[in-house]
C-alpha cells in the first residue's frame, strides 16, 4: 500500500494543475446539481416493522386523521385573563375557521365544541389534520395555518403552535465557525505557518464542499433524514483537517530531513497517507455499519457520514499533494511571529518526555486512567433513551412555548396521546366490542383518560386514542405502551385485536428496536475492525488493546452524556433546554464515529512505534521514540476535533446538541486518556509480546507495507528514467525489488 500510495501522490504532485482542475470541477458541477435537484428533508424517524407503524399504516387510508399530520394550535389569555369573555371566544372560534378553511387541512376541532379549554378558561387547544401525510406536507400548509391563526393573536391572545408539523427542522446555527477559527488556530501554533496552517484547512473545505453539494443533490430524489447532512457536516469537516494534517506534518518532517519538495510530498503520501486510508476504513466500516441496526434513517446517517470520510481520504491522499506541489519549499513560509521555533520542534518535546514519564511508570499510569474514566463511566447505567418532542425545543421556539402551555392547562399526556387502534372485526358486537376495550383501557395505570373512540365506514376498525397521565418521553408513558400491548392475549379471546400507534408509540418502538440493535451493531464493527487493525499491524494484543481502550472511551462519553442531559449537571454551561431520556441513536451513533476516530488515533500513534521498531528499535525506546513523533500532531487533531464537535455542543437543537457534545467528550477521554496514556503504558507492558502474530497467520494475511518499509530500500535516479516532467525534482527515487 505504502509503494502504491508513493506513486500516486508523486503523480498527482507532478499534474497539480490537472488535479486541482478535477477537484474543482467536482465541486462546481455537484454544487450545480444540488442546486438544480435539491428537496426537502425529512424530520420523520419512521422505521417500518414496528408495531407502531404498522397499524399507523393500516389505518392510513380508513381512518386518515389518525395517519395523517396533525398540529396543535394552543390559545392562551393574558394571566387573570379567561377565553370564556365574548370578546376572547370569538377571536377563538374566528382564528379556527380561518384554520378548517386554510390551504391542505382536513380538519380543525375547535376548542369550545371539543371541550379542550383548562378548568381555568385561560388556555384552549385546537386539534389540526391535514390533508397530507408528514413527510409529504410542504412548507405552504404550515404558513397558512400560521396566518389564519394570526387574527386571534391580534386581539390580544397568545397563539402558539406545536404537534407533529412544526416540529423545528434540524439546522446548521452558524456556532460551527467558532469551530473553525480553534481549528485554525491549532494549526497555526501547530505548524507555526500561514502556509502550512492554510493547506489542510483549503483541501478539507473542498472535501466537505464536494460532500455535502453529492448529499443536497441526492434530497431531491432520496428520503433524507434532516439530521444526516449536518452529521456529514459534522464529521467531515473534522476529519478532512485531521488527515491533511497528518500528510502535512509528515511532509514538512521529511524536508526537514533533506528530502526534496516532490521526494517529501511523495514519501508523506507513502507512509501517513498509508495511516490515513486504514484510519478512514475503519471509520467508513462503522459509520456503514450503522444499516446492521435495520433502521432506515439511521442507516442514511450512516452512509452520508461515511460518504463524506470517504471523500476526506481522496481529498488527503490526491489534491493534497497536488496543493504541496504549488507550495514546493514555500509550505513554511509566512511564519507566525514566535510559534516557528515551537512548530519545527527541534530537539525533544513535551510529546517524548511524556512518553518517558509513561514508560518508566507503566502500571501507576494505567491504574491512575482506569480509575478516572471509571468514575466518569458511573452514570451510564442509568442511561434511557428516547426521541426529542416539542419539550425537547428551546424555550423561545413556538414548538416549546405549545408544549408548555397544553401541559400547563390539561396535563403533560396531552402533548403525547396514544392511538390504540381496535380491530373488532371478529366480534359479535364490533361496536360495543370496542367500547368495551375503550373502558378496559381506562382503567389501567398511568391512563388519564381515553377520547370517544373514531370508526371507519365499516364500523369494525375503530381508533381509541388514550391520554397518558405522563409525558411523551416518561417512563410511565413507555410502561403503559407495553400494559396496553400486554391486554392483547385476553382481549383476542373476545375476537378483538388491539395495537399501539401514534407519534408517542412510535418513538418509543424505535428507541427499544435501537437499544436491541447495539450488541449485534457492536460486534460487528469491532469483528471488521479486528481484522483490519490486525492487517494493518500484523499483531493480535495491538487490535485487542485498541478495542479495550474504545470500549472504556464511550462507556466514559455515555456517563458524561447522562450526568449532563438527563440528570441536568452543567446545565448553566451547556444549553440544555430540557432534561430527559438522552436521543435514542445517539449511543449507536457515538460507537460508530468515536470508534472510526479512536482507531485514527491508534493507526497514526501505534504506527509510528511500529516503524521504530522496524528499524531497529528495541520495544521501550520504540514506544519512546514513535509516541514522541506522533503525539504533537494526534493531540493537534484530537484539539481539532474536539473544537469542531464541541462548536455543535453549543446550539439548541435537541438532537444535534447531545451528540456534538458526546462527541467531543469521547475524543477527550480517547485522545487524552487512552491513547495519550493507556497506550504508551500498556505497550511498555507488553514488550516483545505487542508484536507477536502467529505463524500461519503471517504466512496467509498479505502485508500492506503501512510503515513504508519498502521506500526506505531506494537509490537516487534521474528524473528521466522515472519519465519525469520538467517539475520533477532532481533527487526523484525508484523502488527496487520491492514489491515484485
Amino acid at each position: 500500500m505504502a509503494t502504491f500510495l508513493y506513486r500516486l501522490a508523486r503523480s498527482c504532485y507532478r499534474r497539480r494543475t490537472a488535479v486541482l482542475a478535477i477537484w474543482l470541477a467536482l465541486l462546481i458541477g455537484l454544487g450545480g446539481l444540488a442546486a438544480a435537484f435539491s428537496g426537502k428533508t425529512s424530520d420523520e424517524f419512521r422505521v417500518p416493522g414496528t408495531e407502531a407503524q404498522r397499524a399507523l399504516d393500516r389505518i392510513a387510508d380508513t381512518l386518515p386523521e389518525y395517519a395523517n399530520a396533525s398540529a396543535q394550535v394552543v390559545f392562551a389569555a393574558r394571566k387573570g385573563e379567561t377565553l370564556t369573555t365574548p370578546e376572547h371566544r370569538k377571536a377563538v372560534l374566528t382564528a379556527a375557521a380561518a384554520i378548517g378553511k386554510a390551504e391542505g387541512v382536513a380538519g380543525v376541532r375547535e376548542p369550545f365544541a371539543s371541550q379542550a379549554v383548562s378548568r381555568d378558561g385561560r388556555i384552549a387547544l385546537a386539534q389540526v389534520v391535514f390533508d397530507k401525510k408528514l413527510r409529504d406536507l410542504g412548507d405552504g400548509p404550515r404558513d397558512a395555518v400560521r396566518k389564519a391563526g394570526a387574527s386571534a393573536r391580534d386581539a390580544g391572545l397568545q397563539v402558539e403552535f406545536g404537534g407533529d408539523a412544526y416540529t423545528p427542522t434540524v439546522q446548521v446555527e452558524g456556532g460551527e465557525a467558532i469551530g473553525v477559527g480553534v481549528a485554525v488556530l491549532v494549526l497555526l501554533i501547530t505548524f507555526g505557518s500561514l502556509v502550512a496552517a492554510g493547506l489542510p484547512l483549503a483541501s478539507a473545505v473542498v472535501g466537505v464542499g464536494v460532500g455535502m453539494a453529492g448529499l443536497l443533490a441526492l434530497t431531491g430524489a432520496f428520503d433524507v433524514i434532516s439530521t444526516a447532512p449536518v452529521l456529514a457536516l459534522m464529521i467531515g469537516m473534522a476529519v478532512g483537517i485531521d488527515y491533511a494534517l497528518f500528510i502535512v506534518s509528515r511532509h514538512r518532517q521529511n524536508l526537514a530531513e533533506g528530502m526534496e519538495p516532490e521526494e517529501a510530498a511523495a514519501r508523506a503520501g507513502g507512509t501517513a497517507g498509508s495511516a490515513v486510508v486504514f484510519a478512514g476504513a475503519t471509520v467508513v466500516v462503522a459509520l456503514a455499519g450503522l444499516a446492521v441496526a435495520g433502521v432506515p434513517f439511521l442507516t442514511v446517517m450512516g452512509l452520508s457520514a461515511a460518504g463524506a470520510v470517504v471523500i476526506a481520504m481522496l481529498v488527503a491522499i490526491t489534491l493534497l499533494p497536488a496543493l504541496l506541489g504549488y507550495a514546493g519549499r514555500s509550505v513554511e513560509r509566512l511564519p507566525v511571529p514566535g510559534l516557528r521555533k515551537r512548530a519545527a520542534g527541534a530537539g525533544p518535546g513535551a510529546g517524548e518526555r511524556w512518553g518517558r514519564f509513561v514508560v518508566r511508570r507503566p502500571v501507576a499510569v494505567l491504574l491512575a486512567c482506569l480509575v478516572a474514566v471509571g468514575v466518569v463511566a458511573i452514570p451510564a447505567k442509568d442511561l434511557r433513551l428516547g426521541l426529542p418532542g416539542g419539550g425537547s425545543y428551546d424555550r423561545s421556539t413556538t414548538a416549546r412555548k405549545a408544549y408548555d402551555l397544553v401541559s400547563e392547562g390539561f396535563g403533560q399526556g396531552f402533548n403525547g396521546p396514544l392511538v390504540t387502534v381496535v380491530d373488532a372485526s371478529r366480534a359479535e358486537r364490533p361496536d360495543r366490542a370496542v367500547q368495551q376495550v375503550a373502558q378496559q383501557l381506562a382503567q389501567l395505570p398511568g391512563v388519564a383518560t381515553p377520547l370517544a373512540p373514531s370508526f371507519d365506514k365499516s364500523g369494525k376498525l375503530a381508533a381509541v386514542p388514550v391520554i397518558p397521565e405522563g409525558g411523551p418521553d416518561s417512563r410511565s408513558t413507555a410502561d403503559l405502551v407495553s400494559r396496553i400491548r400486554d391486554q392483547r392475549p385476553e382481549l383476542r379471546r373476545s375476537g378483538v385485536d388491539i395495537a399501539v400507534s401514534g407519534t408517542t408509540a412510535g418513538n418509543i418502538d424505535v428507541s427499544r428496536k435501537l437499544g436491541d440493535a447495539l450488541p449485534p451493531f457492536l460486534a460487528v464493527i469491532v469483528g471488521i475492525s479486528l481484522i483490519l487493525l490486525a492487517l494493518a499491524f500484523r499483531s493480535v494484543l495491538v487490535p485487542l488493546k485498541a478495542i479495550a481502550g474504545f470500549l472504556l472511551s464511550i462507556a466514559a462519553a455515555t456517563g458524561a452524556v447522562v450526568a449532563v442531559y438527563q440528570w441536568g449537571w452543567l446545565s448553566d454551561v451547556f444549553p440544555v433546554p430540557r432534561t430527559g431520556p438522552v436521543v435514542s441513536f445517539l449511543p449507536i451513533l457515538l460507537i460508530g464515529v468515536l470508534f472510526g476516530l479512536a482507531m485514527d488515533y491508534e493507526l497514526f500513534l501505534v504506527s509510528r512505534m511500529k516503524e521504530e521498531r522496524a528499524h531497529g528499535a528495541e520495544p521501550r525506546p520504540a514506544v519512546v521514540s514513535g509516541f514522541g513523533n506522533g503525539a504533537r500532531v494526534v493531540t493537534a487533531a484530537a484539539l481539532i476535533m474536539i473544537s469542531v464537535f464541541g462548536s455543535f455542543a453549543f446550539g439548541h437543537d435537541p438532537i444535534v446538541q447531545p451528540i456534538g457534545f458526546a462527541l467531543a467528550v469521547g475524543v477527550v477521554i480517547d485522545a487524552f486518556v487512552v491513547r495519550m496514556a493507556l497506550v504508551p503504558a500498556v505497550m511498555a507492558l507488553l514488550g516483545r509480546a505487542a508484536w507477536w502474530f502467529p505463524g500461519f497467520l503471517e504466512r496467509v494475511v498479505p502485508k500492506v507495507d503501512m510503515e513504508g518499509e519498502r521506500l526506505a530500500v531506494r537509490q537516487p535516479v534521474r528524473p528521466e528514467e522515472e519519465g519525469a516532467d520538467e517539475s520533477a525534482a532532481p533527487s526523484l527515487v525508484k523502488q527496487r525489488g520491492a514489491g515484485r
